[in-house]
């Protein structure tokens, strides 16, 4: 009954400030997100019996601003966590607050804040609610514009640890140079050019008694941002001293990262190509931190996010302790009224992504149990991560009817990503159909059926869905995700879903219920475990 209370109260805020948006001189807005689940044991699918019979996961923030001054505070509430988030957040109370000043030259702030330094490889702290994932810097942060196209950044605090921080203190400078602004000459230079460096140190307390572990740890980056039209190119380069940690067995060796974009892209047609070479560049601000815990830096990975769901059974995330990988991408549009391309014309892509553990060699000394290895950071080792090459089809039909047709064959090291024993190197196959058929001016019937085909680990996969909108308020859906070819028959499970919801505005209502496989969540290479369920689900969001 309190947790049914606490939900209604928070809901209730939320919809009666939803026009307050003017207060005096300033503005205040916010956002509040409320999931909630009911569990009940099923030994067939794996659900565990929880004790508390339900979950709670929520939050609500509020941001004002009056001129060059703005102030926010998150206040989040877990009773108790939702299974597949860590239990250290059971609680509730003020997880984020900040003071800012900004003006057009100076931007302070201090309590909590979010920053990312190029492209995440020596800092990104963020926060993912859906993922779990806040690694907040509680301090100071200061970014100052020296010169017209100079501006400077710096940050020191400590990381949010659940409802504390971390023992680690994080301490930061980035600097960046646009050239087109610096330069006068430039500033009708089609090449777009941008410069930057970053440094990031961590100090804790060297208290290990097994190990002589480093109290400070440094990390540099430099990178290249270059524009041209409908060319771009983005290159980052990231060295580490050495960090000796739970997460790389505390080796004493350097860390070193290149990451490299580049794209083109035109009317109709766009290339892509990524490639990146990781090796024992996990950051942490504690040494002894596990999983996403502490994460000063972010790898980004290569392939893009899946969004069907039989795709989202083995997704790849990063591998901190080396990996090296390419990733292409080729969109082409083919033109309205040609013989393939029909009255509304045709959208194709093809991905292939292709991603190895390094090639090392080992140089243990076993007289005096030193772990050290040499590495050629730009060639594949012998072992496959992941392999994946997808083709992708969009067709508008008619004005009611369109479509999209997609691929994928894939290869995964399920050993190696998820952790695991024995499984190895999985091949899959998957096809999907997806199709949105406008039936009147109010009502939009969207349903997907796809398949996932593999002899190895629990066997094949089909998957079934259909969405009804009412009108741009109302849904029903209903989905089953079948284990049809699970080596076990009495395994051969349907896992049905149903929802319905409603949307006005920014205020969206969702209610479920069904079973939930396991499997692991997946966001941009970050993932967390998502165990087995079954019960009843209700997600509230609005915003103002």
């Amino acid at each position: 009954m309190k947790k049914i209370l606490f939900l209604g109260g928070l809901f209730f805020c939320c919809s009666a400030i939803s026009n307050a948006q003017v207060i005096g001189e300033g503005q205040l807005h916010g956002s509040v997100e409320i999931d909630a689940q009911t569990y009940k044991a099923d030994s067939l699918i794996g659900a565990p019996a929880v004790p508390e019979k339900m979950g709670l996961n929520s939050y609500a923030q509020l941001d004002y601003t009056n001129g060059k001054i703005s102030a926010g505070v998150r206040y989040e509430a877990y009773e108790d966590v939702l299974q597949g988030y860590d239990a250290r957040y059971n609680g509730q109370g003020i997880a984020y607050k900040y003071l800012r000043f900004a003006d057009s030259t100076m931007d302070i702030t201090v309590g909590n804040f979010y920053e990312q330094f190029g492209s995440g490889l020596v800092l990104r702290s963020y926060w993912n609610y859906q993922l779990g994932v806040d690694n907040s810097i509680d301090g100071a942060r200061l970014k100052y514009r020296i010169y017209k196209g100079i501006s400077v950044t710096g940050v020191i605090g400590h990381q949010r640890y659940y409802w504390g921080e971390g023992s680690g203190i994080v301490r930061g400078i980035d600097g960046e140079i646009n050239l087109n602004e610096l330069i006068p000459t430039w500033d009708s230079v089609k090449t777009k050019i941008i410069l930057g460096g970053s440094f990031v140190s961590k100090y804790q307390v060297p208290d290990n008694t097994t190990y002589n572990v480093p109290a400070n740890v440094g990390a540099s980056a430099a990178r290249l941002s270059l524009n041209n039209g409908g060319f771009n190119l983005y290159s980052e380069y990231a060295y580490k001293i050495n960090d000796p940690s739970v997460i790389n067995n505390y080796i004493y060796h350097p860390g070193q990262a290149i990451l490299i974009r580049t794209g083109y892209s035109a009317k109709g047609f766009s290339v892509s190509l990524s490639g990146e070479s990781i090796d024992n560049m996990s950051f942490k601000s504690d040494r002894t931190a596990v999983k996403n815990d502490l994460d000063i830096n972010y790898l980004p990975t290569l392939p893009r996010d899946e969004t069907y769901q039989l795709a989202q059974i083995y997704p790849y995330a990063s591998q901190p302790n080396g990996e090296v990988g390419v990733d292409g991408e080729v969109r082409y549009t083919l033109p309205k009224e040609s013989v393939l391309g029909g009255k509304y014309g045709t959208e194709l892509d093809v991905e292939m992504s292709a991603i190895n553990a390094l090639d090392t060699t080992n140089l243990n000394d076993l007289a005096t149990n030193r772990q050290e290895y040499s590495v050629n950071y730009l060639m594949p080792g012998k072992e496959i991560y992941f392999n994946n090459f997808t083709a992708e089809l969009k067709h508008k039909f008619s004005p009611t009817f369109r479509m999209i047709l997609q691929y994928a064959d894939e290869a995964y090291n399920k050993d190696v990503i998820q952790n695991e024993v024995g499984y190895k190197i999985i091949h899959c196959n998957i096809g999907v159909f997806d199709g949105y058929y406008k039936i009147s001016s109010s009502h939009t019937l969207h349903f997907e059926a796809q398949e996932l085909y593999t002899k190895q680990d629990q066997g094949s996969w089909a998957f079934g869905m259909a969405e009804m909108n009412f009108g741009s308020d109302w849904f029903l859906g209903a989905l089953d995700e079948y284990n049809y070819g699970n080596p076990a028959a009495d395994l051969q499970v349907h896992y049905f879903t149903f929802t319905g919801g409603y949307t006005h505005n920014a205020l969206r209502v969702t209610l479920g219920y069904g079973k939930t496989r396991s499997g692991i969540l997946c966001v941009g290479g970050v993932c967390r475990l998502v165990p087995a369920s079954d019960g009843f689900t209700i997600s509230i969001t609005n915003s103002f």
